[in-house]
């Protein structure tokens, strides 16, 4: 009996000549000169840590509502001499319907953290503060 096989997902990007994004067929984002590749990691990131949480969230009947910023360090790193982000920090500031405190709501917020997959990509491990509201 062989393994399960693994569900794949593919995603396509790209810039055109104007220095906009496009994305999978959809309208193209215009990205001002200031956006360098290193913020739309950072934005990658905490639209991925948000979109885990209200994964989660979702399945345990809660409602989130959340925004958050992300902020990274680029320098060489020691191993290799090359650059890269060497300190990642994500905040989020979140709401949740019905709210969540002590135990429940670590374990919700390490599953957010665990599955999100931009920050398990990266080869230094962000940091998060999850700022909670009523």
């Amino acid at each position: 009996m062989s393994a399960p096989r693994a569900k794949t997902f593919e995603f396509a990007a790209g810039i055109d000549r104007g220095g906009n994004a496009t994305t999978d067929g959809a309208a193209t984002l215009e990205l001002g000169r200031d956006w360098k590749p290193e913020h739309l990691v950072l934005a990658g990131l905490v639209r991925c840590s948000i979109t885990s949480l209200r994964y989660h969230a979702l399945r345990a009947g809660i409602t989130v509502h959340a925004s958050g910023t992300a902020r990274g360090l680029v320098t060489t790193r020691e191993s290799d001499g090359r650059y890269a982000f060497v300190d990642v920090s994500c905040s989020i500031g979140i709401a949740l319907d019905p709210p969540l405190e002590g135990a429940e709501l670590d374990a919700l917020l390490a599953k957010a953290e665990r599955d999100c997959f931009v920050g398990a990509s990266l080869t230094v491990r962000p940091s998060y503060e999850w700022r909670t509201s009523a």
